[in-house]
This record gives structure tokens, C-alpha cells and sequence, in this order.
């Protein structure tokens, strides 16, 4: 399990690396936390399960993250456009 941690957080550095390259800078911020976040918690030699919480952790952050993203800071949607 620790080794899909070193996964993620090589994925989110990949992503994070396309971001500075599109000169998208804080998206490449967030995704470079992301993968310090990953590889410490993959270092850390953990349970299975405790990397499951920690898992599960993350995706209900990162949802609520999302949809609050998309419910309070995105204009709204167009409904004829041209």
C-alpha cells in the first residue's frame, strides 16, 4: 500500500510539472503539496489500513473541495451560447 502512495504522489508531480509548464501556477502549488503529502505518507510505512483512512481522508476533502469550488467560486452556467 505504501507503494501506491509513492504512485499517486509521482502522478501528482507529473500533473504539477504540466501545470508550470502551462504557467498555471497555483493549480502546480496545490499539486506539488500533493505529492510531498503522498511521498511522506509513503514513507511512513504504515497499516494497510491506516492508509486506507488516510485515503478516504483525502478523497472526502477533495470532493467537498470540488464541489464548494464549483458551487461558489464558478460564474454560472450559460445556457445558449453562441
Amino acid at each position: 500500500m505504501a507503494r501506491m502512495f509513492h504512485v499517486l504522489g509521482f502522478w501528482a508531480g507529473v500533473i504539477a510539472l504540466m501545470f508550470l509548464a502551462g504557467e498555471m501556477y497555483i493549480p502546480a502549488i496545490l499539486f506539488l503539496v500533493q505529492t510531498a503529502f503522498f511521498v511522506i505518507l509513503g514513507a511512513l510505512k504504515l497499516t494497510e489500513k491506516t492508509y486506507m483512512y488516510f485515503f478516504a481522508g483525502y478523497m472526502f476533502v477533495s470532493f467537498c473541495g470540488m464541489v464548494w469550488y464549483a458551487t461558489f467560486m464558478m460564474d454560472g452556467v450559460q445556457a445558449a451560447v453562441h
